[in-house]
């Protein structure tokens, strides 16, 4: 709750309103349901491709805008995102004291997930790199709003991350949250980023199984499914959470085709 004030103040800061981040909130969960009306129906995401969702959100400044603070208040009133942000911050609290090393974290959307990485371990140095250019702005704000705390040694920028410029075995910790959901070519992005990760690097993700939402293109039915690209790509599940449909299990979640969000720390 302190870390909700936190943002309400930071985007009040920005000459936002509490009306305007009601109504981004609102778009989230009407394009959710939308969608899960549809997937539903259909059995499959509405879209497929990247260009058929480009445009109207990632490069549609005022959706986007609208779309990453709807988002992050889910990771606050959501408790499937609340408990993936938890797993998040655990597991960062695991690693070794003396970790340290360059942190990637490959579409930080609105930050949150940057910021706490930042509050909560002793890297050396930390980079986020994302194809939106609405996302790359509002990530610098928030980690340089000063809302969250003091923070220096960072950088962002606006940068598709298959373009081949992140050099071999760079990364102590690579970070990717809600991402493989919205590419045609997942297993693409975990074959990069075992490339650029070290041997021993903190390698964190989350995806959804069966989760539709207006820039879902990469349907996951299965938990399987997602490790089998795991293993494809070189590495493997070290941990894994499962979060289910809220008041449900995993099980009956799964029977339904609702939503299940999947967080992994992997390994090579």
């Amino acid at each position: 709750m302190a870390d909700f004030d936190a943002y309400v103040e930071f985007a009040l800061a920005g000459q936002l309103e509490i009306a305007y981040l009601a109504e981004c909130y609102d778009l989230i969960v009407k394009d959710t349901l939308r969608e899960q009306i549809y997937f539903q129906r259909h059995k499959k995401y509405r879209y497929s491709s990247f260009d058929e969702v480009a445009s109207s959100v990632y490069f549609d400044d005022e959706y986007m805008r609208r779309y990453m603070h709807g988002l992050a208040i889910t990771a606050y009133l959501w408790p499937n995102h609340r408990a993936l942000h938890r797993y998040f911050l655990e597991s960062l609290g695991s690693l070794p004291a003396s970790t340290t090393g360059d942190y990637l974290e490959i579409g930080p959307g609105h930050g949150m997930y940057m910021m706490s990485a930042m509050r909560k371990s002793d890297f050396s140095r930390f980079h986020g790199i994302d194809i939106s250019p609405t996302s790359v702005e509002m990530t610098r704000s928030l980690l340089g709003s000063d809302n969250f705390g003091e923070f220096e040694n960072y950088q962002v920028f606006e940068q598709d991350f298959l373009d081949g410029q992140l050099a071999d075995e760079s990364y102590s910790a690579v970070v990717m949250g809600e991402v493989l959901e919205h590419v045609e070519q997942p297993g693409i992005f975990l074959e990069t980023i075992n490339r650029i990760s070290k041997d021993d690097a903190f390698i964190f993700l989350t995806t959804p199984i069966n989760a539709p939402a207006i820039d879902h293109i990469y349907l996951f039915d299965s938990f399987e499914s997602i490790e089998a690209l795991v293993i494809d790509a070189g590495m493997v599940v070290k941990d894994s959470l499962l979060v289910p449909y809220p008041g449900l299990s995993v099980e009956e979640s799964m029977a339904q085709t609702l939503p299940v969000n999947v967080a992994l720390v992997l390994g090579k």
